[in-house]
């Protein structure tokens, strides 16, 4: 037979483990502080008999055996009296309630069965220091023992009702919590259900009240929507590539039968072979980008992250793309930081300068200037390039870096290459936006920490 399902919950298994241990250690507690109790009570009794043999003696030594005989019948009344005994040296009691005890000198425990009949009238044990004085008296001293426990008993009784108390609190606290963390995890399974029957928007609740559950369903709601940007990117990227590819394909079919009807031709077949292969590489091209683009989302790339000099990379591109700029009737001018240091993959952030220079060259006419700035912030670093060229409509400026966007369908590309400058900047936890520049497009790639000391690992 199987246990409830509430039973067999990992949080009832502990606290059932965390109650077991509490209560062994709580028992351990209760026999020591049984123990100390007793062994206490125990010494005080010893000492108030041992003090009384004492005053006894010196009564006796002072007054002699009628003295003696006066004192004890004075001591031995009162609710908490000791019990007495004097006893002649031919063993006859002479004073004192206890029983005869012979010979039996030190300590002896004795039994109301000792004593005369109806001397006691309840059975009690009595812990008794007997004594030979000079003239041959016996001299003894007593007191119920059953004082001591009865105190144990009281205490080890209480002992046992806190056990059994603690015991059942622990066991229905874990039930508790057992089902309140039960009915979070189904809350859980539920969700994870919907999302796997087709209910992608599906969120796990929090609770609120910040506890590891919470913070895992955060966890978890964040990973859903990384996996729901994730896939509508996916469904972007079919739809547009079933899109963009449509044209050159078609335009590719086009060429190759071109090329077959006029095979009788070598030169009009040779123009058309060259025109397919063209499209061809313009399509592998629109692949390779493709490719090279989800490499990065996917995070491969960290592997190859390393300390870098940011302002180095930035000099190289200005370097590389002045000339052909300035042939285009452009200018590119720098305004580049020194000494600042990321650590990330200096071929990945080569191609993210270069996509946004070219990017603002391509779309800018005739003498349009074209800025790239670096720079050290407190927050980290800013890479900043901007151009006074014609800008981008405010409404176009959020779907710029979407794959295949272009807002000039005749221009060259395919619109990839502002889609692969966000990935690169998420691979490396930067911050992209895009502002007017009056006039003109401004582009801001923003590094966090990006000014902290690196080494190469």
């Amino acid at each position: 037979m199987r246990l409830p399902r509430l039973l067999r919950t990992a949080s009832v298994r502990l606290a059932a483990g965390y109650t077991f241990l509490f209560a062994v250690s709580a028992a351990a507690l209760g026999a020591f502080v049984l123990w100390t109790t007793r062994s206490a009570l125990e010494q005080q009794m010893t000492g108030r008999i041992e003090t009384e043999m004492t005053g006894l003696e010196s009564e006796f030594r002072s007054g002699g055996i009628d003295r003696l005989i006066a004192v004890v019948g004075e001591r031995g009344h009162g609710a908490r009296a000791l019990d007495y005994l004097v006893q002649d040296p031919e063993g006859r009691r002479v004073a004192g309630d206890l029983p005869r005890m012979g010979n039996r000198i030190g300590w002896n425990d004795v039994t109301s069965s000792d004593h005369g009949p109806g001397e006691h009238d309840e059975r009690e044990s009595v812990h008794v220091l007997a004594k030979l004085l000079p003239d041959g008296t016996l001299l003894a001293v007593g007191e119920d023992s059953g004082r001591i426990e009865q105190a144990t008993d009281a205490i080890s009784r209480a002992l046992w009702a806190a056990f059994g108390l603690t015991a059942l609190l622990g066991i229905a606290g874990g039930l508790v919590l057992s089902a309140g963390f039960l009915r979070r995890i189904d809350t859980i399974s539920r969700t994870a259900d919907a999302i796997v029957d087709g209910h992608l928007e599906q969120r796990i609740p929090e609770s609120g009240t910040r506890d590891d559950l919470d913070r895992l369903a955060r966890t978890l709601n964040r990973m859903l929507d990384r996996i729901a940007e994730l896939m509508a990117g996916m469904r972007q990227v079919s739809n547009a590539a079933a899109h963009e590819l449509r044209t050159p394909l078609t335009r590719l079919r086009q060429n190759l039968e071109n090329a077959l009807a006029e095979t009788h031709s070598a030169e009009p077949a040779q123009g058309a072979i060259e025109r397919a292969l063209a499209e061809t590489d313009a399509i592998l091209e629109t692949f390779a980008a493709l490719l090279r683009i989800a490499q990065i989302e996917a995070g491969t790339r960290r592997a190859g992250f390393r300390a870098l000099d940011l302002g180095s990379v930035a000099e190289t591109i200005v370097e590389a793309f002045g000339a052909p700029i300035e042939d285009q009737g452009k200018v590119l001018v720098s305004s580049i930081g020194k000494g600042v240091r990321i650590r990330g993959d200096q071929e990945l952030l080569t191609q993210l300068l270069a996509n946004l220079v070219e990017n603002a060259s391509r779309h800018s006419p005739v003498g349009t200037r074209i800025e790239v700035t670096l720079a050290a912030t407190q927050a980290g670093a800013r890479l900043t390039v901007a151009d006074d060229g014609p800008g981008v409509p405010e409404g176009e400026r959020n779907r710029i870096f979407d794959r295949f966007h272009r807002l000039d369908r005749a221009a060259e590309g395919v619109g990839l290459g502002l889609s692969l400058v966000k990935a690169i900047a998420d691979l490396h936890g930067a911050h992209i936006r895009v502002e007017d520049n009056a006039p003109g497009l401004r582009v801001i790639v923003e590094f966090d920490g990006a000014t902290e000391p690196l080494r190469d690992p």
